[in-house]
């Protein structure tokens, strides 16, 4: 018998993903989204303090307490800011405009003994 005459009485190499397969990508994807789910309010949470500082560079306040008064009253309104505070802010003067400056880490925990450390740092768009 040859192969064409195989192939004709219906006997093809099956294609497809197998359980071990199947049960991989779905322990990778399932990682992946946990991984998503656990930094994702993080980086919203970075995000909305580059508003918050760029809002209040842009308001054109001059001295360093009204600075740090206006974040605090800034981290009121929103409550996702809790990694930070007006006294955490560096605050400078380039070229005649106020720049802010922030710094901070986050841990996030994956599984109880894992962490993942991220490091955030922003300045308002004066620099």
């Amino acid at each position: 018998m040859t192969v064409k005459s195989l192939g004709a009485l219906g006997v093809r190499h099956q294609r497809g993903v197998t359980l071990f397969g199947l049960l991989l990508w779905a322990i990778i994807i399932g990682f992946v989204a946990l991984l998503a789910m656990r930094v994702f309010p993080t980086v919203n949470e970075f995000a909305t303090i580059r508003r918050a500082v760029d809002k209040i560079a842009a308001e054109g306040l001059t001295t360093v307490p009204e600075i740090r008064a206006a974040f605090e009253r800034q981290k009121e309104i929103e409550y996702s800011i809790e990694s930070i505070s007006g006294k955490d802010l560096e605050i400078t003067k380039e070229n005649d405009k106020v720049v802010i400056r922030f710094a901070y880490d986050k841990e996030v925990e994956i599984m109880s003994p894992v962490y993942l450390l991220i490091k955030y740092q922003g300045s308002s768009k004066g620099s």
